[in-house]
């Protein structure tokens, strides 16, 4: 049975993994910074690993065969993004694999193919939580150098918000999907069910994607 550590499992993307992979048979444990928290959204009968994520050991890592991480932060910590991906990259081995969740800002829009980024710094307010989608964006940059630990990004589209998973999903690359309708979201139940599809049936390697409802 494939043995997976989820991190960030108790907040909105994580939460829907967990379930999600749980569901498809999946050996899940969930790394957390309070098992309490960790029980309560998750069931009683969660297996953690309750530590900071930064503290991870490459002995402790050794027993997985996929890493996830839906880590979140406040914007005041957002170096963490590229800081967390790189303690795992050196940490992991060629055999293990590290499915990573990234934000919507590294997509590319518009026929000048823009970065998805300059028009989030457009909205109103998003001068308190930019420095989320620019550490991302660093994050995705620093994975690009990465060759020897076999890692995918999944990027989300412009909205990324609580749902259920799309009866049909949207999938690309580096550019913002939208729907037939134009808009362009990204359920995290549709999240989830992507990241474990991709987890029972690998098909990205070393590379960013991106999915969106339909």
């Amino acid at each position: 049975m494939t043995k997976v550590l989820l991190i960030g499992a108790t907040g909105m993307a994580g939460q829907e993994i967990y379930q999600a992979a749980t569901g498809a048979g999946l050996d899940v444990v969930a790394q957390v910074r309070h098992a309490d928290k960790a029980k309560q959204r998750l069931g009683e009968d969660v297996k953690v690993i309750e530590q900071d994520a930064l503290t991870l050991s490459k002995d402790e890592l050794a027993s997985f065969d996929v890493v996830v991480n839906a880590f979140s932060t406040s914007p005041a910590d957002a170096d963490n993004h590229k800081q967390l991906a790189a303690h795992l990259v050196h940490r992991l081995t060629g055999n293990q694999r590290l499915l990573i969740v990234l934000g919507a800002g590294s997509l590319l829009d518009g026929a000048d193919n823009h970065l998805v980024i300059e028009d989030i710094k457009k909205t109103p307010g998003a001068a308190a939580w930019i420095a989320i989608p620019e550490g991302q964006k660093v994050e995705l940059d620093y994975l690009r150098t990465v060759t020897d630990v076999d890692w995918v990004g999944i990027s989300p589209s412009l909205t990324f918000k609580p749902g259920a998973a799309s009866a049909k999903i949207l999938v690309g690359k580096d550019h913002l999907l939208k729907n037939a309708a134009g808009e362009s979201y990204t359920t995290a139940g549709t999240m989830a069910k992507v990241i474990v599809d991709e987890i029972l049936h690998p098909s990205h390697h070393r590379e960013r994607f991106t999915v969106a409802n339909a």
